[in-house]
């Protein structure tokens, strides 16, 4: 039978939530003291031994393929003492890579930070056409094999390619020079910081900068004072990751660079000649300077997604 409660509201009959009740399998009780106890059971979870299981499958698997082999670079990099390994460091050879590797990353990291801004901002604050064909070359170096895009770069400016003659008797080297390899770099590198920054303005919307815009400010001011202070650390994130690549991308630049040492070796090059020269402690050395930043880089990354997850809060 049905009843009313002290707000004068009537409760549902009990029959019709007999049905409810026992395909949840819940005790007996009044209709809405069963409903309020249905969040207070205990949730399935797995059993103890297949939890424990898990994680030591999980250990293993980032001992064996993770830590073992950056562990086994700085061991071999050191197995000869740490004066071997301070001498290959001075090497001028390995100064001359270190060098051009700045140089590559110094300018391709600049240029994709202003190319993944601007990008980011046509994209998520207006609409034109033509915008998803932007999107889409934007993913363009994610889907090509960066030796591809090296190969790619020799038929346009080599020797024998589309512009290689023009070139040639303008005396300008693209191919086989520092030019090639920082062209190389940009390519391979530019998706990065626009690729972090389009979802992130996306998500943001276009009040504030609309907001903005109705007050009379100019497009200067809307990035500078509200759109730039939303997206620094999605920025700075983009960044370095971009900076990362650009140290050590090998493909790309392995294809266009000649691999003249001391003149077109980058970092990953050096390291690749030491080892076809079967110096093998020095190539590890090398390589420990690559690791190095590969695991700053990494610290660097959890430290701002731990940021931007408390400015979130």
């Amino acid at each position: 039978m049905e009843t009313a409660n002290a707000s004068g509201l009537q409760r549902c009959p009990t029959s019709t939530l007999q049905p409810f009740r026992e395909s949840l399998n819940v005790p007996a009780l009044a209709p809405f003291d069963a409903v309020k106890n249905l969040g207070r059971h205990r949730p399935t979870t797995e059993p103890a031994l297949v939890r424990w299981l898990l994680i030591v499958l999980a250990l293993l698997f980032l001992a064996l393929f993770l830590v073992l082999p950056l562990l086994s670079v700085f061991v071999q990099a050191l197995s000869k003492g740490l004066g071997f390994y301070v001498r290959t460091l001075d090497d001028p050879l390995t100064w001359s890579a270190i060098k051009l590797t700045l140089i590559a990353a110094g300018i391709s990291v600049p240029m994709n930070c202003l190319f993944g801004v601007a990008a980011a901002w046509a994209i998520a604050k207006f609409d034109f056409a033509g915008k998803q064909v932007l999107t889409a070359l934007i993913d363009l170096p994610f889907s090509i094999s960066p030796v591809i895009s090296g190969f790619a770069y020799v038929l346009v400016f080599g020797a024998q390619g589309w512009l290689g003659p023009w070139l040639a008797a303008r005396g300008i080297q693209i191919i086989f020079a520092v030019p090639g390899i920082v062209l190389v770099t940009v390519f391979v590198t530019f998706p990065f910081v626009a690729r972090e920054l389009i979802p992130l303005m996306q998500s943001q919307g276009r009040a504030e900068e609309e907001a903005a815009r109705t007050l009379g400010a100019r497009g200067g001011q809307m990035f500078w004072r509200i759109t730039l202070p939303n997206i620094k650390w999605g920025l700075l994130y983009g960044v370095i990751l971009c900076n990362a690549r650009a140290m050590g991308e090998f493909g790309a630049v392995s294809v266009v660079s000649g691999h003249i040492a001391g003149r077109t070796d980058t970092l990953p090059l050096h390291v690749e000649f030491l080892y076809n020269g079967y110096d093998l402690t020095g190539a590890f050395a090398v390589a420990s300077m690559l690791t190095l930043l590969a695991l700053v880089t990494l610290a660097l990354k959890a430290w701002i997604e731990r940021k931007e997850s408390s400015l979130k809060l």
